[in-house]
This record gives C-alpha cells, sequence and structure tokens, in this order.
C-alpha cells in the first residue's frame, strides 16, 4: 500500500504540474485545473470536465473523460505506467490523444514514474 500511495501521489503531482503548464500556455480563462485529497479535476470549459483519482482500496488511478467515459488504470511495474486492462493503453497516451485534440496542438504528457 505504501509503494501505490508513493506511486500514485507522483503520478498525480507530475500530471498537476504538466496540466497546469498546458493551460498556462494555452490561455483560455475557462480552462483550469484543482488537485485536492486526491482528486485532480480539469476543467476545459464547454469541452467538458476530466477527473483523476487515486482509488487506494483497488491501487488504481481512475479516470473520467468527457471524450471517452470512466476508465480504471493499475499501474505496471515492467514500464512504470498505469495502464487501462481492457486496452492495455497507458493513461498518458489516452490523455495526450484526447487533450490535444481539446487544446487543439500536440501534448506530450509523461506520467510513467521513470520520467526525469
Amino acid at each position: 500500500m505504501e509503494r501505490y500511495h508513493q506511486l500514485s501521489d507522483e503520478t498525480m503531482d507530475m500530471l498537476l504540474e504538466d496540466l497546469e503548464q498546458l493551460i498556462e500556455d494555452h490561455g483560455d480563462p475557462s480552462f483550469e485545473v484543482e488537485y485536492h485529497s486526491g482528486v485532480l479535476t480539469l476543467k476545459l470549459g464547454d469541452k467538458g470536465t476530466y477527473v483523476v483519482n487515486k482509488q487506494p482500496p483497488n491501487k488504481q488511478i481512475w479516470l473520467s473523460s468527457p471524450f471517452s467515459g470512466p476508465k480504471r488504470y493499475d499501474y505496471t511495474e515492467s514500464d512504470g505506467s498505469w495502464r487501462y486492462s481492457r486496452d492495455n493503453k497507458p493513461l498518458d497516451e489516452l490523455l495526450n490523444d484526447e487533450l490535444g485534440r481539446a487544446f487543439n496542438k500536440s501534448v506530450q504528457l509523461s506520467l510513467s514514474s521513470s520520467r526525469s
């Protein structure tokens, strides 16, 4: 459980930092990101709201996307990523694709624990 908290906290912190920078660079006042008590909320104005939250009982990170709906991500030790078991895609890959469309530019989040 301690390892889960370390990894999920690290991921949420990286995600928050990257999203804050993305929003700042974008300059749309209707876009905002907040993080409280393990729940990250990304509001994209008329494009919808993302919610990313820690789920300690399951040792997962859950995502609610306005584009692709809900997904549950498990940590994969082999590459240090959070992956969705149904399609094996990492969380950052889905977010890069969807946020790229929402921001109308290339987005390159990297949420692996091997990130420097």
